[in-house]
């Protein structure tokens, strides 16, 4: 981990940047105090549509449409809605 004072990482902030894209924590000190960190970012993982199912217990799932599909009149009446 390097530290360097506010003047000198306004002075060199493409090299300090350089310096974290190689895995270097860096810290800004102001009169030697640590006051900030310089890290690297890990972006997200980009998702794919349907990875969810290789979660476990999700493997043999099907949908079925009609959980989700309106409910007719009689279903309804039946139901007690009605």
């Amino acid at each position: 981990m390097k530290q360097v004072n506010v003047h000198e990482a306004k002075t060199s902030l493409s090299q300090l940047l350089l310096d974290v894209e190689q895995g270097e924590e860096v810290v800004i000190a102001r009169q030697g105090v640590p006051v900030a960190r310089l890290v690297l970012i890990n972006p997200p993982a980009a998702r794919k549509a349907g990875s969810w199912r290789s979660l476990p217990g999700w493997e043999g799932f099907a949908y079925d449409p009609q959980v989700l599909a309106p409910m007719t009149d009689q279903e309804m009446q039946d139901e007690g809605w009605i």
